[in-house]
């Protein structure tokens, strides 16, 4: 999948001269995108353009052609469920259901791994043990593990990450790597991830700056 961002400037504040604002360019299908910034400088506001979950722009946000604006909430729901993965900087983990739990909400939806294959990216990212753990009885680094491994459940074919590795120690966030490349290249789709400054050793097509 194709997106063009055509000029969008955002409604509720100014930002800074970037590579992103008031300019034109395409993330490309099967490409890889770091998207560097400074903390406040808009990266979360970009992604939730691109997810259609805020509209307060002007300029245009294209997927393969179509303006996201003519999208209905029935399309925004297919596009969320079939297209595209997302793993929030405030994660939306809910902390009265189990690690797995919140895992299966996404994968319910559509079926796209079985328990026992969600079992073992959990054990990639040392996580299984908590499976039947309250997400609000997990440190942060292991929230955002679980909502990492949720993401992946659901065919994509882009994937956005706004900070995902920020609690994070060296060795998971190896894994975490890995684990993602393999889902991306399986869905053989597009990677964004959003930093504060981090590359994180992966090969990227493109880093822009925001």
């Amino acid at each position: 999948m194709q997106v063009t961002i055509q000029s969008i400037i955002p409604d509720y504040f100014t930002p800074a001269s970037s590579e992103v604002w008031s300019k034109n360019f395409e993330f490309q299908p099967n490409s890889k995108y770091l998207v560097k910034a400074v903390s406040g400088s808009g990266k979360s506001s970009l992604f939730n353009f691109i997810y259609g979950l805020n509209n307060r722009f002007s300029g245009s946000i294209l997927f393969n052609d179509t303006s996201i604006t003519s999208f209905s909430e029935a399309e925004w729901t297919s596009i969320r469920t079939q297209k595209i993965a997302i793993v929030f900087q405030g994660l939306k983990l809910f902390p009265e259901l189990t690690a797995l739990e919140n895992i299966q909400l996404k994968n319910i939806l559509t079926n796209h791994k079985t328990e026992a294959e969600i079992l073992d990216m959990m054990s990639q990212l040392d996580v299984n043990q908590l499976a039947n753990k309250k997400a609000e009885t997990l440190s942060y680094g292991q929230q955002q593990r679980i909502a990492i491994i949720r993401a992946l459940c659901q065919p994509f074919k882009l994937l956005l990450l706004d900070e995902p590795f920020s609690h994070i120690d060296e060795a998971q966030i190896t894994n975490a790597i890995a684990l993602i490349n393999n889902e991306v290249t399986a869905n053989q789709a597009t990677l964004i991830i959003a930093s504060l400054g981090d590359t994180y050793n992966i090969d990227y097509t493109k880093t822009i700056l925001l």
